[in-house]
């Protein structure tokens, strides 16, 4: 059977619909509906996004018998319209106009008014009686065609036009220099003038005459539509949108309709509801006589829709009753651009409407409120970035001119929101600045552990270096921190305390505001803006929670964290890192230093004895905040050499508070450098080598526990040994685990039940998962450390290469960052296969995640569908993850559920939006029912036996 490469569309039949969107994309297919359901849609046909797949891949060569089809096409279009493709006294005009499957407003092009010629122009002159019109929509054409087609810059064209304005219409009119010429204003006679310039401009650049040839014209036109489609402009939008597996653009060529036939005429763009705050009222500009192109460019300030009713109540009246018509049609908010002729209106296209992230949740609510989508669709429809904006503070976007006058630099948008402060480039500083309450940006080269302090002070961090899972990243997303990474243009020198990008210099003490969306920097302190999470947040949030079969914990490290996160959701604490607890005052630093370097036994237990009260605090305050909540505690895991001062100034400090020779510090020091340590002495190899480490924590843990028992809180604490790599560590440390926690009940006099379990980080951990079980109670998937391990990548490091594997302009490697979103291909086997050995040897061990995956919306889909009981995340990444295992939950039902045949769609009421029009005979709504996807019958069941397990409640 032949391949179809063009689709027709009009009011008497549609060879589209909605659901064509991925080979008509989205204007062609929404053009498709509305024409099939009714409403007044010029005729056209669609050329699909498999053509633009073609031509890219066949060298810029359309498929074989295109151009027939489009002749048979556009045949078909002269009939509907009673009107010739290149006739001199009543053309047929079309529009040429770009259309992906998914929305990217602004990034490809669109051709008006083609056909047009120096004879047609005459033809449609006299056939308006308007030759203002006819010589208004040629010099468009020309432009337009110039431009998109040829590629002349435009400028060339408006400074034509705005040349014409002042010499002639100004003087015509008498308006002094300080008036602004309309385009309006230009008469008949005037526009004739600017034709003529127009076409020899075309001609100075092109070397040739402006065609005359329809024909040429359209294939000019459609060439360069799928030429935008691998424009700068256009794959850079798609990159940071992060859209991919869309083959092309599809190009929709439909009959004109004209707003700039006069004072009765215009052109609008509106939004079924408010797309700022989501309110349920008409939202939009309309521009009277004027063309589509106009209302984007700003050409001229539109009116209000208010106003529009005003001036044309009966067009008014058409466009409301379609918009009703169409929010019921599509259940959800409409994004719709229409043109008034000569008060007939028309419908040029319809798509789902961008929102703000407020707009998103109050859209959803009050569909379902107004029973036109079910809970379970509302859910679906938010994405996690609807909740990032949410939370994150932002900078006021009325200071146009102070961001355009103090932009400075770009980085990597690492964590969102917005953040001003003085400049520091140290942590004591950030610290220091922060006990006298004073606002600072920390900047580094790079971060590492021991610039926690400082990054937790600070309000925003800025590194010259490093991805979005860099340390800088990781922690500051941790804390909703706005961040900023991989500044490379960006050239700080610490002796001088300044930072430069070219010859702007920012030094120690100035000034400068983070935009972590966007990763932009700016010079001043510009005004922030915290926006309120809206009523409509916490209603769906409700229902996400009611939907979803498995857990969400957090990621904390202190009592502030725990409590942020159980106001965002946690159901628990799936990873508190103790190590970043040694770094919050001098005074721990101190102990934890004073043990590294002790040479005996002795040495090192005293010290530790130092430590312990300050982590058996810590661990106090989260269990009380956590009360009948789960607390995973990992034991400490970076290599020792993080923990020591690097800088002979630092050492000689560190020598002269412990009393020790400053030769000895900077021995011990040089002995602990490695080579490759993120792979060497580190996680529970530490604990083999010196078991006085565990012995303390361990302490510390169960200690807190019992006292805050005692006190009535309820406690569950889990005690994780991270970097396991096969059965016999893991029971060396996990006995010694529990025969110092045993002796502290014990000694307590308590009744205290707690797990101890490990990380499965290293793929051999992995591969030996049922014998790892046999030692273990619970395990925890590390997916950093176990994706850097599994793919040999270091996650500090990738910046350097890794856009090149995940950019499909080049290598194409990789659909995402890994470090972002779950290989699940690769590391995801090795997941999978973990859980299905720990369970063959326990079926019932609890299994989480706790690697910066547990809160990617994908990641999180793929953790429920392997059986995980839990995911752990960033605590304001918890809504994320909270929301993602709903939607895994309802897509596994409807997967399994069987298909319903769907309603046929009813008519929009013709004569009621179109009072003008002839009736005409609606084709049938043609409804593709998609059927279910087949699940395995082992996965449901799977599944099904693991929901049954969860109970409802806090304990878990």
């Amino acid at each position: 059977m032949k391949k179809k490469f063009v689709y027709f569309f009009s009011k008497k039949k549609s060879e589209g619909s909605k659901e064509m969107k991925n080979l008509l994309g989205g204007k062609g297919a929404g053009l498709a509906e509305m024409a099939s359901i009714g409403l007044p849609v010029p005729a056209g046909f669609t050329i699909t996004t498999e053509v633009c797949d073609l031509f890219y891949k066949n060298n810029r060569n359309y498929p074989a018998g295109l151009d027939k089809e489009v002749d048979e096409n556009m045949r078909r279009l002269e009939k509907e319209v009673g009107k010739k493709f290149g006739d001199a006294a009543d053309p047929l005009l079309v529009s040429v106009r770009s259309g992906a499957p998914l929305s990217m407003p602004g990034m490809m092009e669109t051709i008006l008014n083609l056909g047009l010629n120096d004879r047609s122009v005459s033809g449609l002159a006299a056939k308006t009686g308007n030759r203002r019109f006819a010589l208004d929509a040629y010099r468009r054409f020309i432009m337009m065609y110039g431009s998109t087609a040829k590629g002349i810059d435009r400028e060339e064209f408006n400074h034509a036009f705005e040349t014409v304005k002042d010499r002639h219409t100004r003087q015509r009119l008498n308006l002094p220099g300080d008036v602004k010429v309309n385009d309006t204003d230009v008469n008949e006679s005037e526009l004739e003038i600017l034709v003529d310039e127009f076409k020899a401009i075309y001609k100075r650049n092109i070397n040739e005459d402006f065609p005359q040839d329809p024909k040429e014209q359209l294939w000019g036109s459609v060439n360069a539509v799928f030429g935008s489609w691998m424009a700068e402009k256009a794959v850079t939008y798609r990159r940071v949108e992060k859209i991919k597996g869309v083959v092309g653009t599809a190009v929709n060529v439909q009959q004109m309709v004209f707003g700039n036939m006069g004072p009765k005429s215009g052109t609008g763009v509106c939004f079924t509801r408010d797309p700022n705050s989501g309110e349920n009222i008409f939202y939009g500009d309309y521009l009277v006589n004027a063309q589509g192109e106009d209302v984007v460019a700003g050409i001229r300030t539109p009116i209000k829709l208010s106003e529009f009713e005003d001036a044309d109540p009966v067009s008014y009246k058409q466009l409301v009753d379609v918009r009703r018509t169409l929010e019921r049609h599509f259940k959800d908010m409409q994004d719709l651009e229409f043109t008034v002729e000569e008060g007939r209106l028309y419908m040029l296209q319809c798509r789902t409407g961008k929102r703000s992230p407020a707009a998103s949740f109050r859209i959803a609510v009050d569909m379902v409120e107004e029973k036109l989508i079910r809970k379970e669709d509302a859910i679906l429809r938010i994405k996690d970035k609807d909740i990032e904006g949410i939370f994150y503070p932002i900078i006021d976007p009325d200071q146009k001119d102070e961001l355009k006058k103090n932009y400075l630099v770009s980085g990597i948008d690492a964590v969102p929101g917005a953040a001003s402060g003085k400049v520091v480039f140290n942590a004591k500083d950030a610290e220091e600045a922060a006990a006298r309450d004073e606002k600072v940006i920390l900047v580094r080269k790079e971060t590492s552990p021991e610039d926690v302090g400082g990054m937790h002070a600070a309000q925003g961090i800025l590194t010259a270096t490093g991805g979005k899972t860099s340390h800088a990243a990781v922690v500051a997303r941790g804390w909703g921190k706005c961040c900023i990474v991989g500044c490379e243009k960006l050239s700080i020198n610490y002796e001088k305390g300044e930072m430069a990008v070219g010859d702007a210099v920012v030094r120690k003490g100035e000034a400068i505001t983070l935009n972590g969306s966007t990763g932009q920097v700016y010079r001043g302190s510009l005004r922030l803006i915290k926006p309120e999470p809206p009523a409509a947040f916490k209603t769906l949030m409700g229902w996400v929670d009611r939907a979803r079969a498995i857990r969400v914990r957090t990621n904390a490290d202190t009592p502030y964290d725990a409590a942020k996160a159980i106001e965002l959701g946690a159901e628990g604490i799936g990873l508190c890192r103790t190590e970043h607890m040694f770094f919050d005052t001098e005074e721990r630093r101190l102990a934890i230093q004073e043990m590294i370097v002790a040479d005996t036994l002795q040495g090192r237990v005293e010290a530790l004895d130092k430590l312990l009260p300050f982590q058996k605090e810590d661990f106090k305050g989260i269990f009380k905040v956590m009360n009948g909540f789960p607390v995973t505690i990992r034991l400490i895991d970076p290599p020792l050499h993080e923990f020591v001062p690097h800088t002979e100034e630092k050492q000689i400090h560190l020598a002269d508070k412990i009393g020790i020779p400053f030769e000895k510090v900077r021995q011990r020091v040089e002995q602990l450098h490695e080579a490759n340590p993120m792979l060497g002495h580190r996680g529970c190899r530490l604990a083999i080598t010196y078991p006085e480490i565990l012995d303390m924590q361990v302490r510390a843990v169960i200690e807190a526990a019992c006292e805050c028992s005692a006190e009535g809180v309820d406690v569950l604490p889990e005690i994780m040994i991270p970097l396991t790599i096969d059965k016999k560590e893991m029971g060396i440390l996990a006995m010694r685990t529990r025969l110092v926690a045993d002796a502290v009940i014990k000694e307590k006099r308590a009744r205290l039940k707690y797990l101890v379990g490990t990380m499965i980080e290293v793929p051999r951990a992995a591969l030996l998962a049922d014998q790892i079980a046999e030692e273990s109670d619970f395990f925890s998937f590390g997916t950093n450390d176990l994706t850097q391990m599994t793919m040999g990548i270091s996650r500090d490091d990738a910046g350097k290469f890794l856009p090149d594997y995940v950019d499909e302009k080049k290598a194409g490697v990789f659909a995402e960052d890994p470090f972002q979103s779950l290989d699940q291909a690769g590391v995801g086997m090795l997941v999978r296969m973990g859980i299905e050995k720990g369970r063959k040897t326990k079926p019932g061990l609890k299994i989480g995640i706790c690697g910066e995956h547990g809160g990617e919306a994908k990641s999180v889909e793929f953790c429920c569908r392997v059986g995980m009981n839990y995911v752990s995340c960033s605590p304001f990444r918890v809504p994320i993850a909270r929301l993602a295992a709903a939607q895994a939950e309802i897509k596994r039902k409807a997967a399994a559920a069987p298909a319903k045949p769907k309603k046929a769609a009813k008519k929009a009421p013709v004569k009621k939006i179109l009072k003008k029009a002839k009736p005409a005979k609606k084709a049938a709504v043609k409804k593709t029912v998609k059927k279910a996807k087949p699940v395995k019958k082992a996965t449901v069941k799977k599944v099904a036996k693991k929901a049954k397990t969860v109970k409802k409640g806090k304990k878990k």
